[in-house]
């Protein structure tokens, strides 16, 4: 018998078929990995330069020493209000001092202190529907 099919063709032996399967089978995984690295590549932002670190680190230090001045140094929050900024060390002395004295008086102090910083807002003018 002739292992050559009726139809004129050569049929391919059957441990080449496979190989050929294989091969297109690995071709087509690299074909999408290379797609999809090409697309990594291509969605990556710009990588920061050096001047916008540089910008970022003189920021993060002219912050840290505003709030160490302000944190340190006394000075007006609101002159018409009279209202201060106290050093640390001294806003913990007077408030050792004032609660260890009268808790009550200190704590009503206190509150008075803060309503007249923080007035309410004012009301709402009257809605047009109501």
């Amino acid at each position: 018998m002739n292992s050559a099919p009726e139809h004129g063709g050569v049929d391919a032996p059957a441990g080449r078929t496979g190989l050929i399967y294989t091969l297109t089978i690995i071709g087509a995984f690299l074909i999408v990995g290379f797609l999809v690295w090409v697309m990594y590549q291509f969605t990556q932002p710009a990588p920061l330069g050096q001047n916008r670190a540089a910008e970022r680190a003189k920021a993060l230090t002219e912050l840290r020493a505003y709030e160490s001045e302000q944190l340190n140094n006394v000075g007006w929050i609101d002159p018409a209000k009279g209202l201060v900024r106290l050093r640390i060390e001294d806003a913990m002395k007077i408030v050792e001092q004032q609660w260890g004295k009268d808790p009550a008086a200190a704590r009503s102090n206190l509150v008075s202190r803060v309503e007249a910083a923080n007035p309410p807002p004012p009301k709402p003018a009257p809605s047009v529907f109501e």
